[in-house]
């Protein structure tokens, strides 16, 4: 027998040796895509990391999502939250990702930008991402699956659970996932039959023309949906006009919510909804400042029996404990890249089971549903164990510049089987959507007045950038 040397052992454990970052922006506001009365020009983008290691068939990929401006910023704070990881074995990953997520948070000088807050959080939460990305790939599993088959003591170790103890004290939250592990497999196979309830916005941004609006909900209904969502807040009688259109195409037994995005005041949400509730919605969301407890604790109280939903510019797990603890929504709306990965959003998830509102998470941007179809489906495996009121955004929109998109049938996401987070890009979108420098941003077609718009977004020499597109279109 041929003996093997230790050293082969310590150097057979796979290790990060290093990351890659960019900065993808689609021009989603040349369509009107994303349109809502707060944003009327967004550009849907992600701050995109690859973590590598020396086994080249093992990586991890993360992101988080913004609409244009600022995006380098992300990805630049996204290099600093990356450095510690090179170095770090895979080899128990699983084991380590709440060692790893707490060491992360422990550099001062950056959680001094926060704390838990901002472009700091978001970077986390894009590390991090590609870390439980890199996790799954190594035990060969969807992410979904990895959550399953961790042991409630394990979710516990890897939770975020600081800050939370006058809500959900780690005893708590472990008697949660106990007693939901009898039947785990079983849901599992419902779930596999059926798929996750999901409701669309594709037909409900606020630059639809009507005859555009009226035709996707018909498409929508024509597809199995029997949730649809639209924005409003920018006029009241766009509103009301809008509505009546989308109410007599899905009729009066399917379900219709409106989203705000933060447009209003506490009373003017209020008197809003008010007018608007003569259709009928589910929820109002983001009726107004996302960091306003009370604000939507009187809301909700003002226009019931409409719901109130909030969450995706939820900052992190106090916010979120603050508005449970006060009886401020009806929904939660928990973003996967907004919150610290998924280390956080346990945590949220576990808080809301105790209290008994319904995850039903955002995904209205870039690469945000192949994320949320994970976190959807281990909620109901291993946290809360029923649909009831739970159901998750869907938008149809750039999943085609992902690896391994999302898979929507009759209104439900069906079940992801590819190992990982369903994070990874392709790499020809890398080439072609890496700003500005990528081959849709440096080429001539979008025009002269166009280009010169997006230089202007730059923080990459955006003179020299202006200055040369003209040059080349003279």
């Amino acid at each position: 027998m041929t003996s093997v040397p230790i050293s082969f052992w310590r150097d057979a454990v796979p290790r990060i040796t290093g990351f890659r970052v960019y900065d993808l922006r689609f021009p989603t506001s040349l369509t009107a895509d994303g349109s809502d009365a707060m944003n009327q020009d967004a550009d849907y983008s992600a701050a995109y990391i690859i973590l590598e290691t020396d086994d080249p068939q093992l990586y991890g990929c993360g992101f988080t999502f913004t609409i244009g401006r600022g995006n380098d910023i992300c990805a630049a704070a996204m290099e600093l939250r990356a450095r510690p990881l090179v170095g770090i074995e895979v080899g128990s990953l699983r084991n380590e990702l709440g060692s790893v997520y707490r060491r992360l948070k422990k550099d001062s000088q950056l959680r001094w930008l926060g704390p838990d807050k901002g472009v700091e959080h978001l970077a986390l939460g894009a590390v991090m991402n590609a870390l439980w990305d890199l996790a799954a790939r190594r035990e060969r599993l969807p992410l979904w699956r990895l959550l399953a088959e961790m042991t409630p003591e394990e979710l516990v170790d890897a939770a975020d659970l600081s800050y939370l103890s006058d809500a959900l004290t780690s005893e708590e939250a472990l008697a949660i996932l106990r007693g939901l592990e009898p039947g785990r497999e079983e849901r599992i196979a419902l779930l596999e039959a059926s798929g996750y309830p999901c409701y669309t916005t594709s037909a409900g941004w606020l630059g639809y023309s009507d005859e555009k609006l009226r035709r996707l909900c018909q498409e929508a209904v024509d597809q199995g949906y029997r949730h649809i969502k639209l924005k409003v807040g920018a006029s009241l009688e766009d509103d009301l006009r809008r509505l009546a259109i989308a109410r007599e195409v899905i009729g009066p037994d399917a379900d219709l919510m409106i989203d705000a995005n933060q447009v209003w005041d506490v009373p003017e949400a209020i008197e809003w909804v008010r007018k608007l509730a003569e259709f009928d919605p589910l929820w109002i969301e983001e009726p107004t400042s996302p960091d306003d407890v009370l604000g939507h604790a009187a809301i909700r109280e003002a226009v019931r029996p409409v719901g109130v939903a909030t969450g995706e510019h939820g900052m992190n797990r106090v916010l979120f404990k603050q508005l449970f603890q006060a009886g401020a929504i009806d929904y939660c709306q928990l973003d996967a890249c907004r919150l610290a990965s998924v280390n956080e959003v346990l945590a949220v998830q576990l808080m809301a089971a105790k209290f008994g509102v319904p995850v039903c998470p955002h995904a209205g941007g870039v690469g945000l549903c192949e994320l949320v179809q994970h976190l959807s489906i281990f909620d109901f495996v291993a946290v809360s164990g029923d649909l009831t009121g739970r159901v998750t955004e869907f938008v149809d929109h750039l999943h085609e510049h992902f690896v391994d998109p999302c898979t929507v049938r009759d209104g439900a996401y069906v079940l992801p089987a590819s190992p990982g987070y369903s994070a990874e890009i392709r790499e020809e979108t890398l080439a072609e959507y890496s700003f500005p420098s990528g081959g849709y941003w440096a080429s001539t077609h979008l025009g002269r007045r166009e280009l010169s718009r997006r230089a202007q977004q730059s923080g990459h020499d955006e003179v020299a950038f202006a200055r040369s597109a003209e040059e080349e279109l003279v």
